[in-house]
């Protein structure tokens, strides 16, 4: 029996620093293009202003290569998707403004999609996909939040950061001891090396849910301050057992409120999203819990850890089934809730 083919949809992608572009058929992510910056690296963080003048240069050539890669001429698309928030004004504005202005070129409808929201749903890209209801902690430069999934669009954050987000702490940390940006992945990299054990940090306690992580950069600054007066080369000499310490503190705090949320909701699926959640360190954790608490875990690729259009794509894909369709007064958003 004949069955007929389901949308293809154009996602953009440009919420902080990196241009992505996908193209989804029928919920099948079919590329994921995505082109970084570099030009922030000297800088130790992101230059908005940067940012969406790099976006410019890149949004064209991005989008190119997804609709030629995966062999879809433009005027096939039934629909254009695009971040409109949270993230960066400037960078948004790319990518809102290319897909107003494509989709009012092929006349075709628009797709908002919230960027947290499709942080989420890229768990249902590839298989094995969690069951509803699931909890996700969605963890990035930007935000820290344990979200409770209902159902593909109907989502409830139950906990989030009062003040930093744990990417920026791990940022933040390798900052301190002189390392380059983005200081995540550095840590993570020298940390496999090192005694997790080895130095300790005190906690910051937050009621329920939330997070706090301002307490321990504050913390963190000054043991590498002090440390310092006493042996110069206190950081050289002990690098990967710094990255270990600060490693592990942070994970704990992150699955110490993980498994609270569990064992308030009943909830075992548990899925992490977002950037930090190409952390090595936390993949093993959570990994070692499934196994003592019996949880379903699920853990992203690491192509789409990161900011990338894959999700917009697939979060889009549920939206268009819903007939859920945006005009061209729609303008981005710094800030979005879920």
């Amino acid at each position: 029996m004949f069955q007929p083919m389901g949308p293809v949809i154009l996602a953009i992608e440009s919420s902080c620093d990196e241009t992505s572009a996908a193209v989804i058929r029928n919920g099948k992510v079919l590329n994921n293009i995505i082109a970084s910056q570099a030009v922030h690296h000297k800088y130790g963080g992101v230059v908005p202003e940067l940012a969406s003048r790099a976006h410019q240069q890149n949004i064209v050539a991005v989008v190119q290569e997804s609709l030629s890669t995966a062999n879809v001429p433009v005027n096939d698309l039934d629909a254009i998707a695009f971040t409109r928030g949270p993230g960066l004004m400037g960078s948004l504005l790319v990518g809102v403004s290319f897909a107003k202005g494509l989709a009012l070129a092929l006349d075709k409808p628009l797709i908002e999609v919230n960027h947290m929201q499709a942080h989420v749903l890229s768990h249902f890209i590839d298989d094995p996909k969690p069951t509803f209801p699931f909890l996700c902690l969605t963890i990035s430069g930007g935000h820290t939040q344990i979200i409770l999934v209902k159902d593909y669009l109907d989502m409830k954050v139950i906990g989030e950061t009062q003040d930093d987000a744990v990417g920026e702490a791990f940022d933040k940390a390798a900052k301190i001891m002189g390392l380059s940006y983005p200081g995540g992945p550095l840590i993570d990299k020298y940390a496999q090396s090192g005694n997790e054990k080895a130095f300790s940090f005190s906690k910051t306690f937050m009621p329920d849910l939330d997070f706090s992580f301002s307490g321990i950069k504050t913390a963190f600054l000054y043991f590498i301050r002090d440390s310092k007066k006493e042996n110069p080369t206190f950081v050289e000499d002990n690098l990967p057992d710094i990255c270990a310490s600060i490693q592990r503190h942070l994970i704990g705090m992150l699955t110490e409120k993980l498994i609270l949320a569990s064992e308030k909701t009943g909830i075992k699926e548990i899925a992490i999203a977002g950037g930090v959640s190409a952390n090595s360190g936390l993949r093993k954790t959570l990994v070692s819990l499934s196994k003592t608490r019996n949880w379903n875990v699920y853990i992203p690729a690491f192509e789409y850890c990161t900011d990338n259009a894959g999700m917009i794509a697939i979060a889009a894909h549920y939206k268009y089934q819903r007939g859920e369709f945006s005009n061209l007064e729609v303008s981005p958003l710094a800030r979005m809730a879920l």
